[in-house]
């Protein structure tokens, strides 16, 4: 790598940083509270796909499809939309890409039992396009979406990207889209952070979240898809960039380190269990 190239990857490292300290100077405005919602289940065939390096080959898996509201004083910010409601009609689920989806709860049943509608809902965000992430993103064209447009490329790409299927997000066709490239600060006062963390796909996100007493906790998305992902670097064959992947996780853990944060890996049923379930909630 040219010196050019490492200056340029290392400021852009500083500035990624520099955001997320000055967000961090700014005092949250309003209450905040994290609630966790069950948006489906995947269970695998073969997690081979989870490493480039072979570690899973064969292996089944199971892994929890989580959806995560936000509540910022009287607005609210959905984080991933799940698997999609129409599943929990299919007994059994449906499969697709390598597993079977199911959805035990819909997501507006768990909405209505916070007293919401999903007209209710100020902001979606997404962690990225792919449909296990979508599956509901139709249910809210009332919504802000708060999207980076690189994600929205591959929603007209003929053929889709692997994972995503472009009729789950009609919505994005209309809606008004908050569009970002890089860090999102989303409510203006540093309590809700939308990170750049790419790899997965080219616009990958994951969230912080800065709780006053549950303290901060970051949302990896599918940065890492499970622990052992996280714990050994383990970087999905179906990952856009190898090297992207291998810098977010970088910035990730070093983000998590200065934040002192917990971390929810969102595909791991052993992080997710950990969380309280809606409608109860951390603050």
């Amino acid at each position: 790598m040219s010196r050019l190239a490492v200056f340029a990857a290392a400021l852009a490292a500083v500035l990624c940083f520099t955001s997320v300290a000055q967000a961090q100077s700014a005092p949250a405005s309003a209450p905040l509270r994290l609630y966790t919602l069950d948006c489906g289940t995947l269970a695998l065939d073969d997690m081979a796909p989870f490493s480039d390096t072979g570690e899973h080959a064969g292996e089944r898996g199971v892994m929890a499809v989580p959806c995560f509201l936000i509540r910022h004083g009287s607005e609210w910010l959905l984080w991933d939309t799940g698997l999609g409601d129409r599943l929990a009609a299919v007994p059994g689920g449906i499969s697709q890409f390598g597993g079977q989806w199911t959805v035990g709860r819909t997501l507006v049943s768990q909405l209505d039992g916070l007293g919401l509608k999903p007209s209710d809902i100020t902001y979606v965000a997404l962690s990225h396009t792919h449909a296990d992430h979508s599956g509901n993103a139709n249910l809210f064209p009332n919504a802000t979406w708060i999207m980076d447009p690189v994600e929205l490329v591959g929603l007209h790409a003929d053929p889709a990207p692997l994972g995503v299927i472009p009729s789950l997000l009609t919505v994005l066709d209309h809606a008004t889209i908050r569009r970002f490239d890089g860090d999102a600060d989303v409510f203006g006062d540093g309590s809700v952070l939308i990170l750049k963390t790419p790899g997965h796909t080219p616009g990958h996100k994951s969230l912080l979240i800065r709780l006053k007493a549950a303290g901060p906790i970051l949302l990896t998305g599918d940065l890492y898809h499970t622990r052992e992902n996280r714990a050994y670097h383990r970087v999905p064959s179906v990952n856009v960039s190898r090297a992207d992947t291998l810098a977010s996780f970088g910035r990730f853990d070093g983000v998590a380190a200065h934040e002192n944060a917990r971390i929810i890996v969102q595909h791991s049923t052993e992080d997710v269990a950990t969380l309280p379930v809606a409608p109860a909630w951390l603050e």
